[in-house]
């Protein structure tokens, strides 16, 4: 076995395509005319998919600081494509919707992602996208596991304090 990585290896592969699929949605949306940043952009399609989750959780799932994730969202508030409402389980928390005016940018966004992975994934058929997008939700469950079991020592930690 050598000591050298192989730039091939299952991760490197799997950090360089999330790598690159980021950065060109990134491209698209900034020459797309949408009058909205790359990161407001993934920030309203994430709130989309997670209707009245709270800021914290959005940020968590987007994998950015609660501070970047605030200045998203104070923009899309101040161009009327979100709201912030009081939990009513916390009332220093809010939960995160979109409103009716976001409605047709969500549709142009999500249209300039499907454009995105038709052609990246061009040449693949229906069948193994079908596997691949299974095995890789398997991988990212298995991710999940894993943060969980890592932070469980953390929060007997804390709880024994």
């Amino acid at each position: 076995m050598s000591s050298r990585p192989d730039p091939d290896a299952l991760g490197f592969v799997l950090i360089d395509v999330a790598r690159m699929l980021r950065s060109a949605f990134e491209r698209r949306i900034a020459t797309a005319g949408l009058g909205l940043t790359p990161g407001e952009a993934r920030t309203l399609v994430r709130i989309a998919t997670l209707e009245g989750s709270r800021q914290l959780d959005i940020a968590q799932r987007m994998g950015i600081e609660p501070m970047t994730l605030s200045t998203y969202l104070d923009r899309l508030q101040s161009l009327g494509f979100i709201e912030r409402r009081p939990d009513p389980a916390d009332r220093r928390a809010k939960l995160i919707f979109t409103t009716p005016a976001a409605g047709a940018l969500i549709a142009s966004i999500r249209t300039e992602q499907v454009e995105l992975m038709e052609h990246v994934t061009s040449g693949i058929g229906p069948e193994e996208l079908e596997l691949i997008r299974d095995r890789l939700k398997r991988l990212r469950a298995n991710l999940c596991a894993l943060e969980e079991d890592s932070a469980a020592p953390a929060l007997a930690k804390d709880a024994g304090r």
